[in-house]
């Protein structure tokens, strides 16, 4: 028995690395009957069957640091929320909710402004101070030239990484350039609506070195924000955190309130008014109805 980790899995056949060396590897029918089975991220012990042909049997899957049921995936360290300044164009609510996704599961993400060749330096630098001032690391690419993969490469180093955003982004030539070989197929953009075409159907990890993971998904573009009590909503806008203590009433929205120390501290310029607009979108919209 040995310990390895699962890269990928389709069907029931799972490709599990184990000292630099791919195995295909059934599960065992203990695991569909406790409701649970092994996914991309998770450390498992293998029995190997066949050394020659490199099949073997997952056994165990060791206890996750966390887990996520779309995309299935486990012990996700960082997040990479990839957006793109042109074609898509920037969308800093979906941002936003990828940030709260990363708050709420204790993820750290880091925030990738890519195409930055497409936007003027004015409006990049807009986006970026938005983020760095709160406490984000931002990083500037230009995925199809190389600029600034290899900054990014230094964040991947002992993690494993997902890469998030709407398609077209650039998520896939990135990594493309991480792992400097075409690996994944790029996400065409529409010339009619110029929103991306999904390419990416699987959680797929990919290796950069030991213990360093990078995976292209789909799955965490969306987020369910009904997953998160809306009484808990202000306290993943990190840079509310300070003054979420301060209001006069203890179960402040932060909307329509008096005395709010939140609302004071947009008016006092402390808090972007324009991530303070979204966060009230998102009540409105989306938190409010549960």
């Amino acid at each position: 028995m040995q310990t390895g980790i699962v890269l990928s899995n389709i069907s029931d056949l799972y490709k599990v690395e184990l000292n630099n060396i791919v195995y295909d590897c059934n599960a065992r029918g203990k695991f569909k009957s406790n409701d649970i089975s092994p996914v991309s991220g998770d450390i498992v012990d293998i029995d190997i069957i066949n050394d020659e042909k490199k099949t073997g049997v997952i056994t165990k899957i060791h206890d996750r640091k966390n887990y996520f049921k779309r995309p299935k995936m486990a012990n996700l360290s960082q997040i990479i929320l990839v957006v793109s300044m042109k074609m898509p164009k920037v969308d800093l609510e979906l941002l936003d909710k990828q940030l709260i996704f990363a708050e709420y599961n204790h993820v750290k993400p880091i925030i990738c402004l890519n195409k930055i060749d497409l936007e003027n330096e004015e409006k990049i630098e807009y986006i970026s101070n938005i983020y760095t001032q709160i406490g984000y690391k931002v990083i500037k690419t230009n995925a199809k030239e190389g600029i600034g993969v290899e900054e990014l490469k230094k964040e991947l180093q002992n993690n494993i990484t997902a890469f998030s955003g709407n398609s077209g982004v650039g998520k896939s030539t990135l990594i493309n350039n991480i792992l400097e070989t075409d690996i994944t197929l790029e996400g065409e953009i529409s010339n009619k609506n110029k929103r991306g075409k999904n390419t990416t159907t699987q959680v797929k990890l990919y290796k950069i070195d030991e213990n360093s993971y990078v995976a292209d998904t789909p799955g965490f573009s969306t987020f369910d924000v009904k997953e998160i009590d809306k009484k808990e909503l202000a306290k993943y806008f990190i840079e509310f955190r300070p003054y979420l203590n301060k209001c006069e009433y203890g179960d402040c929205s932060h909307i329509k309130e008096e005395k709010c120390a939140v609302k004071e501290a947009v008016q006092q310029g402390k808090i972007s008014k324009a991530r303070y607009e979204r966060y009230c979108k998102l009540w409105n919209e989306y938190v409010s109805k549960y």
